[in-house]
C-alpha cells in the first residue's frame, strides 16, 4: 500500500492509494492568516473496516505537510503534470 500526494495548486494535493484517487490533503488557513493546519481526508464515508490504513477515521488533522506525510506512511509528494 502507498500513498502519493499530487499537488493541485498550492495547500492542495489528491491523495492517491496504489493509482487511485481516495482523498485529499489540503491546508486551512485561518481568517486572519495565522493559524495553519493541513487536513487528510478520504472521498468517501467508508465504514471503518473498509477504510484504508491508517484512516480509523474520515479526516485527521496535522500541525504541518510533513507531519501528513508520515502519518500516511512516509507518502510521496509530487508536482503537478505538465502539459507539453
Amino acid at each position: 500500500m502507498t500513498y502519493t500526494l499530487h499537488r493541485l495548486a498550492a495547500g492542495s494535493y489528491d491523495l492517491v492509494l496504489d493509482g487511485v484517487i481516495v482523498g485529499s490533503v489540503v491546508r486551512e488557513v485561518s481568517v486572519d492568516g495565522g493559524h495553519r493546519a493541513w487536513h487528510a481526508e478520504l472521498l468517501e464515508d467508508l465504514p471503518p473496516s473498509r477504510r484504508p490504513s491508517p484512516f480509523i477515521e474520515i479526516e485527521y488533522a496535522f500541525p504541518t505537510l510533513d507531519a501528513a506525510t508520515a502519518w500516511l506512511c512516509g507518502a510521496l509528494v509530487k508536482s503537478a503534470l505538465k502539459a507539453a
